[in-house]
């Protein structure tokens, strides 16, 4: 699918792998829609890349709403990207046996609220805006790209919660791919590894643990950069035979258990 002159609404787009993929997207001819709860980030973003702004908060689905509408008013929103997240670490039952050392039951709520919910959420809505459109001349109306995780199939210790939200999105991918096969929109998941995202920190302390990090990759052995995954972001969303896929973009790791 051409990527140029239609409009692409991508979530947690104010840093990280959202940020490079909305600047690929603008970069590609897409008016892109800079969808995030980091407001000033946000915008100058939007700003950077000639796009708009969009408060979004994926856990309201009043908020996905409003910014799904903004993006139809800008031409034909064909292209939706979920890169919205959070990761908390914590474990499952705590070191001292008491029952309120155990995992906060909220925290694992609000972990698959947003990454979860919040994705399958702008799916069903950004979906339903798609599909009054009129085909393209392939069949098409849109292409959905959700961002899962290396974590949904290796989840490390502590990684519960975050684990459960990212498998959950790659065991959505078919059956929603399957439903809107009818109205013609294709929906695929990238898993990324270890990527070099602000997550890390800044500094010589923060580059040694990452450098650290890297020696666990199969090849190469270094982190991986927002724009190796964006630009797998845009092959699903170009490709018009990638459909109901998981793609992981890991240079090979498979996560130990800690």
């Amino acid at each position: 699918m051409e990527i140029s002159g239609h409009v692409a609404l991508v979530t947690g787009a104010a840093s990280g792998i959202g940020a490079a993929v909305a600047r690929q997207l603008a970069a590609a001819g897409a008016r892109v829609v800079v969808a995030d709860v980091q407001d000033d980030k946000g915008r100058a973003l939007a700003d950077e890349v000639g796009g708009s702004f969009a408060h979004v908060d994926v856990t309201d689905t009043s908020q996905i709403v409003e910014a799904v509408d903004q993006a139809a008013s800008l031409g034909e929103l064909r292209i939706a990207v979920n890169s919205a997240g959070i990761g908390p670490a914590a474990r499952t039952v705590g070191r001292d046996g008491t029952y309120e050392s155990a995992h906060d039951l909220e925290l694992y709520k609000k972990v698959i609220a947003i990454n979860l919910i919040g994705t399958f959420d702008m799916v069903r809505i950004a979906g339903t805006a798609m599909s009054r459109l009129d085909p393209l001349a392939s069949g098409e109306r849109g292409a959905i790209v959700n961002l899962a995780s290396v974590a949904a199939f290796d989840g490390q210790i502590g990684q519960a919660a975050y684990s459960s939200s990212k498998g959950g999105i790659v065991g959505m991918t078919l059956p929603v791919a399957r439903d809107l096969a009818a109205i013609g929109v294709r929906v695929n998941t990238v898993a990324p590894g270890l990527i070099d995202t602000p997550i890390y920190g800044e500094g010589e302390q923060a580059e040694g643990f990452k450098a650290r990090l890297g020696e666990s990759v199969l090849f190469p052995k270094r982190l991986g950069v927002p724009d190796e995954l964006a630009s797998m972001v845009l092959e699903c969303v170009r490709n018009s035979y990638m459909n109901a896929a998981v793609v992981r973009v890991d240079g090979g790791i498979r996560m130990p258990p800690k």
